[in-house]
């Protein structure tokens, strides 16, 4: 058995997309179906062949609530600090910062939680994130 894919539907296909290309996805392929009226949209990490990330767009407006009932998606990241920044820089909400300088979530457009964790060991806790709050459900 091999895993293949996570699929989230998403509202707003450019701005999600936007948003995995700042934690370093980059888009795979995508296909439009007309008879459906849905775009997939596949994702992944540079160099990394296993699993994507699914992004499904149905054309006909439809409100996504409890996007907390998925759960979440976990990416291994080199820096912590600095991918938190960056993603802070852009605008991302960071639910839980990495205050312990292992683990962090950040929420997508569609209020899909993400798990950043510290490749290797822990980081030393550093500021401003080792005394930064919580903003929100993780």
């Amino acid at each position: 058995m091999r895993f293949l894919h996570i699929m989230i539907r998403v509202s707003d296909p450019d701005a999600t997309v936007r948003f995995f290309n700042l934690l370093g996805l980059e888009e795979r392929r995508r296909m439009n179906n007309e008879a459906g009226r849905f775009t997939l949209i596949f994702l992944g990490a540079p160099g990394d062949q296993g699993g994507e990330v699914e992004l499904t767009h149905n054309w006909d407006p439809e409100q996504y609530t409890g996007g907390r009932n998925f759960g979440h998606l976990a990416y291994e990241v080199d820096d912590i600090y600095e991918s938190c920044r960056r993603l802070a820089d852009a605008g991302v909400t960071i639910n839980r910062p990495p205050r312990d300088g292992r683990m962090a979530f950040v929420r997508s457009p569609d209020n899909i939680s993400i798990e950043l964790l510290q490749r290797g060991g822990a980081r030393a806790p550093a500021e401003p994130w080792a005394s930064m709050p919580n903003t929100g459900e993780w």
